[in-house]
């Protein structure tokens, strides 16, 4: 009788382990073909999504990470304070689950580089003391309420308090929005769009990228293969002039790499409503392990046109931030 060997069951998915994995080739590929083109005039980037001490990097490789990918401006989004509740997980949420450094961490940093890098406002959702901490910031120069990450419903009362903070300030409000994790109830999420016009959203992460597909069976969160036009996302992107998408992490460069037809029919059709970030722990700033060159390098490819490359990856932002 012959003799089986099993096989050693897999390691589990985890968000690097994916990265590596899918994008790992691909975005070698896309940044070659980049690497191989003459060097354009240096052209103005802005970066809506990068964190201090990002997974333990140091401040200093941050800095070098953005200068590396040729950002010029960058938006340093903070962590609510660390706690132990139902909204974080019982605290392995805390630092947005990769060990990010708050509001005071990226006021100073921005105010040691001005020219460079702008600070968001945040704190933990569902906490009495939100609302005033948030507003501490803002009234500091805040660009948005961001990233709001923490184990709520998206229309739970106290986000419902954040979406009106947002609208008194005039400044957007930007949700990490993870079915079942974080920000849960995203098919309820245009009755948000709805109820605080005035609110500017920005919708970020797995469930908004994995919604690009119509067709998307709410099993995966990085989906893969063919896209079928009109999902949950584009409509949304559509039919809400205050719901935007915010081009970052993983799950955004998945949703660029899956089926380059959508892709440039998808970047086409929400050229306005698309703001490029990084949302990237890379410390080199390039090659195939930095998911945020490679977010550029897929932008740079799939635009049908400059001028809507050049509406992601600065022009789109700026007018939303009024910088």
């Amino acid at each position: 009788m012959a003799l089986t060997v099993s096989s050693p069951c897999p390691a589990p998915l985890t968000r690097r382990r994916f990265l590596a994995a899918t994008f790992g080739g691909t975005c070698a590929a896309v940044c070659a073909a980049e690497s191989s083109k003459p060097n354009p005039p240096p052209e103005p980037i802005i970066d809506i999504h990068q964190h201090t001490h990002y997974h333990g990097r140091s401040d200093d490789q941050m800095l070098a990470h953005q200068r590396a990918m040729g950002v010029t401006t960058t938006i340093l989004l903070p962590a609510g304070r660390p706690t132990v509740r139902p909204a974080t997980h019982g605290g392995r949420s805390n630092g947005l689950a990769a060990n990010c450094t708050g509001n005071e961490a990226v006021v100073a940093y921005a105010k040691a580089h001005p020219s460079e890098f702008l600070f968001g406002a945040n704190e933990v959702t569902d906490l009495p003391e939100a609302k005033g901490e948030i507003e501490k910031y803002l009234k500091l120069g805040a660009k948005l309420i961001a990233e709001q990450k923490f184990g709520v419903q998206c229309d739970s009362p106290e986000s419902e308090h954040l979406y009106a903070l947002a609208a008194d300030y005039g400044v957007p409000i930007l949700l990490h929005l993870q079915e079942g994790t974080y920000n849960s109830g995203f098919k309820r999420l245009p009755a948000m769009f709805k109820k605080f016009p005035k609110t500017t959203f920005i919708m970020h992460a797995q469930t908004t990228w994995a919604n690009i597909d119509a067709n998307y069976d709410w099993k995966s969160l990085y989906p893969t293969g063919p896209v079928a036009k009109g999902g949950l996302t584009s409509q949304y992107l559509a039919d809400h002039a205050n719901c935007f998408a915010d081009m970052s992490a993983g799950s955004g460069l998945n949703s660029l790499l899956r089926d380059e037809e959508h892709t440039r029919w998808f970047l086409e059709k929400h050229q306005d409503k698309i703001l490029y970030g990084s949302d990237c722990a890379d410390t080199l700033g390039r090659g195939p392990g930095c998911q945020g060159a490679g977010t550029i390098a897929a932008i740079r490819k799939y635009a049908a046109s400059k001028t809507i490359e050049r509406k992601i990856l600065f022009a789109n932002s700026k007018q939303l931030f009024r910088l």
